[in-house]
C-alpha cells in the first residue's frame, strides 16, 4: 500500500489522525510481514522434504535396479550349477554302470572257469 505523501488540500483530515492512520498501516504492514516469515518457512521445509522424497525414490530406483540385476546372475549361477552338478551324477551314473557291468562280466568269466575246473577234477579218472 502506498502511502500518501501529501495530504490533499481538500482534506479534513486532522495531522492526528493522519498519524494515527500511518501508525496503522505501519501496523499492518508487520503484520503481513510476520505473516509471509512463516510462510517462507514452509515453503521451504516443503521443499526440502520434497528434494529428501525425490532422493528416497531414486534410491530405491536403484535398489531395484541392484536387486533385479543380483537376481539375474543369482539365477545363471544356479543354473549353471544345477547344470554342472547334473553332468556329474550322468557322468559318475555311466561310470558305475560300466564298472557294474565290467564287474559282473568278470564275475560270469570266473563262474565259467570255476564250472570248467570243477567239472574237470571230477572227471578225473
Amino acid at each position: 500500500m502506498q502511502t500518501p505523501s501529501k495530504e490533499p488540500e481538500s482534506s479534513s483530515m486532522t495531522h492526528e489522525e493522519e498519524e494515527e492512520m500511518l501508525h496503522d498501516i505501519s501496523k499492518l504492514q508487520e503484520q503481513v510481514q510476520q505473516m509471509s516469515h512463516p510462510q517462507k518457512l514452509t515453503e521451504a521445509k516443503i521443499k526440502g522434504v520434497e528434494a529428501k522424497m525425490n532422493g528416497m525414490e531414486a534410491k530405491m530406483y536403484n535398489l531395484k535396479i541392484d536387486l533385479n540385476t543380483n537376481l539375474k546372475t543369482g539365477m545363471a549361477d544356479l543354473k549353471t550349477d544345477l547344470t554342472n552338478f547334473l553332468q556329474e551324477i550322468l557322468t559318475n551314473g555311466e561310470k558305475v554302470v560300466k564298472q557294474i557291468h565290467d564287474e559282473n562280466k568278470r564275475n560270469v568269466n570266473h563262474d565259467s572257469i570255476d564250472a570248467n575246473v570243477g567239472s574237470k577234477t571230477h572227471h578225473i579218472p
